[in-house]
């Protein structure tokens, strides 16, 4: 298609149109693709919504909180259940010379 004959005016028609016929032709297009979809899963014993259907997998049992293994003695809003890194306030107790037995609840 040659732009360069069309004047401004057809230009901006040609503009507000595309749009609209772009989702026009999307619109058939997935009609067509979802159409031979189910042909293909139906021509191999399957429906294309039994294929697309998503598992219901049991959710994993949640052992609830893990309890607080170590806190702080002089300030008790410091805990750490003993589990992933060791927070700063932890590491700094360690490198004044503490032991951990110190700071077990």
């Amino acid at each position: 298609m040659d732009l360069s004959n069309l004047s401004v005016s057809q230009l901006r028609d040609l503009l507000q149109q595309i749009p609209a016929e772009i989702k026009r032709r999307e619109a058939q297009e997935k009609v067509s693709v979802l159409n031979e979809l189910r042909a293909f899963a139906k021509a191999r014993g399957y429906a294309i919504e039994e294929l697309l259907a998503k598992e219901v997998k049991p959710k994993a049992i949640s052992g609830g909180k893990v309890k607080v293994k170590y806190r702080h003695p002089e300030n008790a809003e410091l805990e750490w259940t003993g589990r992933g890194r060791k927070p700063k306030w932890v590491e700094a107790w360690l490198e004044s010379g503490k032991t951990m037995e110190n700071l077990l609840v």
